[in-house]
């Protein structure tokens, strides 16, 4: 009789990980979740290149160390948050349904910051879009913003705004961001004023002096 071949060991599972720039609690510092308690997650890649970015160091992934998703949920379930905001550097290039699916099962509401570049991936309880005319967001996107949020850093921009206005919901809420170095905060101003479907969203959290 011939003996079975030994059974072959099968290689341990790897939990599906992610590039990561930086974790931290603090606040959401714009739109319409400011104020509220926040855990953020920040991943690495980014392919949209906007001049403005004041996180280039995000762009590339290989530049920063990758977390196991199963230490980022414990992470955010750590500090109790209210919500859970998953954002880059560009985080629809990666496959964000492990990650939604690991912190929801956690009972943590997960927001998504995004320029829409990418397909969507995951699944959210808000999704802020921030579309950038560099690299204008995939078809998908647009359905699935719950907000809005277009960056003005010339008078120009204000175009760009109106064309992405009406790609998305009519119940989607509309913010125009000053770029912090422009100095275009009074014509948000005036503009808003003339064209009440908008809102301002200002960047609190640089104003506060927090992270």
């Amino acid at each position: 009789m011939i003996n079975p071949s030994p059974m072959r060991e099968m290689p341990a599972l790897i939990p599906p990980e992610l590039p990561i720039v930086e974790t931290f609690h603090s606040v959401q510092g714009e739109g319409a979740w400011t104020g509220t308690n926040a855990f953020f997650i920040r991943l690495g890649g980014c392919d949209v290149g906007c001049w403005f970015c004041d996180t280039k160091h995000s762009w590339n992934p290989k530049r920063h160390p990758t977390m196991a998703i199963a230490d980022l949920t414990a992470a955010a379930k750590a500090v109790n948050p209210a919500i859970v905001v998953i954002t880059g550097g560009e985080p629809l290039m990666h496959d964000l349904a492990p990650l939604t699916e690991s912190l929801h099962a956690q009972g943590l509401r997960v927001h998504l910051e995004t320029s829409g570049a990418h397909p969507l991936s995951g699944t959210f309880d808000w999704v802020t879009l921030s579309p950038k005319p560099f690299k204008p967001p995939h078809e998908s996107v647009y359905p699935e913003a719950d907000e809005l949020k277009v960056v003005i850093a010339t008078a120009d921009d204000f175009e760009w705004a109106e064309e992405q206005s009406r790609q998305v919901p009519s119940t989607t809420l509309r913010y125009l961001q000053a770029e912090w170095s422009s100095q275009t905060t009074p014509l948000i101003f005036d503009y808003v004023l003339q064209h009440p479907e908008w809102r301002i969203s200002l960047q609190t959290h640089k104003l506060l002096n927090v992270q």
